[in-house]
């Protein structure tokens, strides 16, 4: 099955929010501050974004683990 980019943009936006959301977390544990936590998290978010739209699209190309359709597939 081929996934079209789109899907990945909204994949990548869902994983980020969760991510950053993480990231800001941890950041706040670790420095106490939440205005220090939250710069983290912002520059991280664009940064991962970008990461994770390329790495989902270079891993569309890769066939392992994928069952491919025969002619005779019957789909709805």
């Amino acid at each position: 099955m081929h996934e079209k980019p789109y899907r990945s943009v909204v994949k990548s936006l869902s994983w980020r929010t969760l991510g950053t959301m993480d990231t800001m977390i941890i950041s706040y544990f670790i420095t106490g501050n939440f205005v220090m936590a939250a710069s983290i998290g912002s520059i991280e978010v664009f940064t991962k974004m970008v990461l994770y739209y390329f790495h989902e699209r270079a891993w569309n190309k890769i066939p392992l683990g994928r069952i491919k359709p025969t002619q005779n597939d019957y789909q709805i």
